[in-house]
């Protein structure tokens, strides 16, 4: 059904003024999924502040406390990266098999037991195991959040997603400033209680999604155990045999670049290219941080729905060209000119983020079939994992090696796949309209408001 512009904002102002207002605050206490969103947007906040505590001190631990040399830092790092890659996807799997609830409070657990070991064991083949675990484990557990937000936020997940987003840079900004105090200590026993705290973390996260009840699936899709209309179909419920789907995770891998560059690349290039003071790099975090908390409930207000979602890719491209271009003509002489520029990067970076936080979330669910939202979904979740793990490469191999030219070209090129992305979304959710119309066939069975219709491949 269609309904006039002015008709949605109307219905938009009444939901949010009925439930106490439309602000962040109002938003937390009340959010889409009741209850159940409140309780999971608590342990997300919980979680996410020991994840900083952990991402802030972990370099320093394995090199100070667990005596590890540059080599066996960036072969762990890697194998962190290659489990994470893999922990999306079999979240996925299980559940469409098994009960979401459980299966994250198991990855609560396994990274519990995971980050509790580091505290007896220091052998790099050890180490290398545990923190390939507690990667496997982070990564499934994002997922099978995301897969929570689906069930429970319903139509409303996009302001579902902003709230997450928020509260989870709330978090990882109160664990990195955690850490900061015992990384000013510097001693054994003062990293022994960095590792305690984000322990403990898991814990808390594990005991209050106990709390929650498990959320069934939309009504009438197979993941109930129904069998549909075109759910026989070879490769009907597997997004390894959709092309389609396949092609917008593609796609989507280079539409996370914002993390690796707001992470590796500015700061990198800021020391190695400019005059720019050292002192403005936590500065990239501090505007990240503030942006993302300040402004992600705005965003996702204006990016509702599977075509809006699809053109704020490409706006996620031209926020990223232009950050790589402020980049390339950052001037190396000058300090206050370099770090303007680099600060302005940093912004439009966080721009491309916020945009990306909707964009990507939203087409992953719209264009994934009803019946295998799941194993879809896990699929999806490759290419933030991906990401980091070829980014930093891409980067440091290749881009700042080419200097300001290697800036443009990324710039242009992630500009390049935005439009192919935008493109590419749109047909496939014209694909499943027309599906739906068809109405008697099996591709035209259930549809979800959202644009996520249609059980078979659609290229």
């Amino acid at each position: 059904m269609i309904r006039r512009r002015g008709t949605v904002q109307r219905e938009d102002r009444r939901e949010g003024l009925g439930k106490g207002g439309t602000g962040l605050l109002a938003q937390l206490r009340r959010p889409p999924g009741g209850r159940d969103a409140r309780i999971m947007l608590l342990a997300q906040l919980v979680d996410r502040t020991g994840t900083g505590v952990w991402g802030a001190s972990c370099v320093l631990f394995f090199t100070f406390v667990a005596g590890l040399d540059g080599r066996q830092l960036g072969l762990l790092l890697g194998a962190a990266g290659v489990a994470g890659i893999a922990g999306s996807p079999l979240a996925g799997h299980l559940a469409a098999r098994f009960p979401a609830r459980a299966l994250l409070i198991g990855c609560h657990l396994l990274r519990l037991a995971a980050i509790g070991a580091l505290l007896v064991f220091t052998r790099f083949e050890v180490l290398l195991l545990l923190v390939a675990l507690t990667s496997l484990g982070d990564r499934a557990a994002k997922m099978l959040e995301m897969l929570f937000a689906t069930r429970a936020a319903g139509e409303r997940r996009g302001t579902y997603q902003a709230l997450s987003r928020s509260v989870a840079n709330a978090g990882y900004a109160a664990g990195a400033g955690l850490a900061a105090i015992g990384l000013a200590v510097g001693t054994r026993e003062a990293y022994q209680v960095l590792i305690l705290g984000n322990a403990l973390s898991f814990v808390l996260a594990a005991a209050l999604v106990w709390r929650t009840r498990e959320q069934r699936p939309e009504p009438g899709g197979a993941e109930e155990g129904a069998r549909t209309p075109g759910a026989d179909r070879r490769g009907a419920a597997s997004p390894w045999r959709d092309r389609g789907y396949l092609r917008f995770v593609l796609l989507d891998i280079p539409l996370c670049l914002d993390d690796s560059i707001l992470g590796v690349g500015l700061p990198l290039w800021l020391i190695g290219h400019t005059d720019a003071p050292h002192a403005v790099v936590p500065a990239f975090l501090v505007i990240n941080t503030v942006l993302v908390v300040a402004l992600q409930m705005t965003v996702s207000a204006r990016v509702r729905g599977p075509v809006r979602a699809a053109g704020a890719a490409r706006l996620y491209g031209l926020a990223l060209l232009g950050c790589c271009v402020l980049l390339a003509v950052t001037p190396e002489r000058g300090a206050w000119a370099a770090s303007a520029a680099l600060l302005a990067a940093a912004v439009l970076a966080t721009a491309a983020e916020l945009l990306r936080s909707v964009s990507s979330w939203e087409l992953a669910v719209s264009l994934a079939p009803q019946e295998a939202r799941a194993s879809y979904l896990g699929v999806a979740g490759m290419s933030q994992s991906i990401q980091k793990s070829a980014g930093p490469v891409l980067l440091t191999g290749a881009v700042m090696v080419a200097g300001s030219a290697g800036w443009l070209v990324l710039g242009a090129a992630v500009a390049g796949v935005s439009v192919a992305q935008r493109h590419c979304a749109l047909r496939r959710l014209e694909a499943l309209r027309s599906a739906e119309a068809a109405g008697s066939g099996p591709a035209g069975s259930r549809a979800t408001k959202g644009g996520g219709r249609d059980p078979a491949p659609v290229s």
